[in-house]
């Protein structure tokens, strides 16, 4: 192998100390071997990585927070990218701006922002990595107060694959910084997220209200009828899962196979309580409120994805509004389950997130879709996964009469095939990206990822 090229950060090959930890990533099920794992600590390191592996015909992935669910980061033989050196968050309180480096995680954003009493959109697992969900799109308990990640992104600085280092910004490669928003790390390496901020917290309210199974097609339209109600300073998630054993659920219940709704309001408890009031229609197994701070709320799901411990898959789609229909599906089907880790987690969209006009990013969606219903099959075990593997995939056959279409987020993608990827874009966006991608990545250098293919 090649090796004349001068990468500066710490380079890592099969049997080095400190291998086998560096190369795991999030899902459990990702167990691939890199031939060589670049540890980079500045923009300098991603470019001689980056040429490292193209002089060497490798693979290239790029790991941030890992947490992407088909292990695109971690290229077997290839290279491995590792940015968890580059994970630096400074926040300017007086311009709200904060400058995240790639290989940060949202818990690190998290308490840098909070810190000033200012946060920005960002995902509901705390081990997530902010470049991976910010380049996807970034959706969260924020979304409809303040967008999505994206949304607030004001410049980034990215290596290109010919190792120029570029910032992409509305005066500046303004088609590169439309790209990134959504479009994911098909054009760059991207060192540094500038985002904009909003004063939120540092307290916030959260409601959790739980249907049983018997009462799941009952409790999915009172909890879809509270969300489409809510104001712009509120955020709510619907899940079917299995109750965790949590302290404030009663221990009859817990693992009990449920749906429930998750409220979250930023503004007075009184304002969340009377937001929460019309869920009590259908009278819950649990109804839970408190206030907590913002980082805990942000930290409130991470048992549920535990960081290298299950084996996971997903699929999603958008729906327009969550019917009685789609909901018969999901009400019907959520019992066939195999794992009680498996969940359907239904992110509640409108507010900030439909005043974006659908072509203003490279947003892999519909701006009008009310809904995005995420399918995650997740077992401590491969046999167990992939019975919901297969639960999952017939849950989303089912569910796509129901959607306007086959698209996705982007994010919540384990298989990158090329109808779907088309479908999440849409024809229009996707041949405006292959476009772009055709001027900074020509040769497609970087493809381990919801893939653009450069226009030719």
């Amino acid at each position: 192998m090649t090796t004349t090229t001068n990468v500066h950060g710490t380079m890592l090959r099969p049997g080095d100390d400190g291998y086998d930890e560096t190369r795991k990533v999030w899902n459990a099920a990702i167990d691939h071997r890199p031939a060589v794992i670049a540890r980079c600590s500045s923009p300098a390191d991603v470019a001689a990585a980056l040429e490292y592996g193209q002089v060497n015909g490798l693979e290239i992935g790029v790991r941030g927070g890992g947490h992407n669910y088909g292990g695109a980061a971690v290229p077997e033989d290839g290279l491995m990218i590792d940015l968890r050196g580059l994970d630096q968050v400074v926040v300017d309180p007086a311009t709200r701006r904060a400058r995240c480096g790639g290989g940060a995680t949202q818990a690190q954003l998290d308490a840098a922002a909070q810190a000033h009493g200012l946060a920005v959109t960002g995902g509901t697992i705390s081990h997530t990595g902010v470049g991976g969900l910010t380049l996807g799109g970034g959706m969260g308990w924020l979304t409809r107060a303040h967008g999505l990640t994206i949304d607030n992104l004001v410049s980034a600085e990215i290596v290109l694959p010919d190792g120029r280092c570029v910032r992409a910004c509305a005066d500046e490669h303004p088609d590169l910084l439309w790209a990134v928003k959504g479009g994911g790390g098909n054009f760059g390496v991207v060192t540094e997220f500038e985002l904009q901020l909003h004063p939120v917290g540092p307290m916030v309210h959260l409601g959790i209200l739980l249907w049983d199974a018997e009462h799941a097609g009952e409790g999915l339209r009172v909890a879809r009828d509270v969300a489409n109600g809510l104001p712009r300073d509120a955020g709510a998630i619907i899940v079917a899962l299995n109750a965790p054993p949590a302290p404030f659920i009663p221990q009859e219940h817990h693992f009990a196979l449920c749906v429930g709704l998750f409220v979250v309001g930023l503004s007075s408890a009184d304002a969340h309580a009377t937001l929460l009031a019309p869920a009590r229609a259908v009278p819950p197994m649990v109804d839970f409120t408190t206030e907590l701070p913002y980082c805990a709320l942000q930290q409130l799901l991470d048992e549920a994805a535990p960081y290298g411990a299950a084996h996971a898959y997903n699929r999603a789609l958008y729906l327009d509004d969550l019917t009685d229909a789609a909901i018969d599906v999901l009400a019907e089907r959520l019992p066939r389950k195999a794992s009680p880790m498996s969940l359907i987690p239904i992110f509640s969209l409108g507010g900030a997130f439909a005043d974006v006009p659908d072509d203003a990013t490279a947003f892999g969606g519909r701006r009008s879709a009310r809904f995005a219903v995420n399918m995650d099959a997740i077992g401590p075990d491969a046999d167990t996964m992939a019975a919901d593997r297969q639960w999952v995939q017939e849950l989303w056959t089912a569910l796509l009469p129901h959607a306007g279409g086959p698209g996705s987020y982007v994010n919540f993608m384990t298989e990158y095939e090329q109808d779907r990827v088309r479908a999440a874009y849409g024809t229009a966006k996707y041949d405006r990206l292959a476009a772009i991608k055709a001027v900074y990545d020509p040769d497609n250098v970087l493809h381990r990822n919801a893939n653009i293919v450069p226009m030719r």
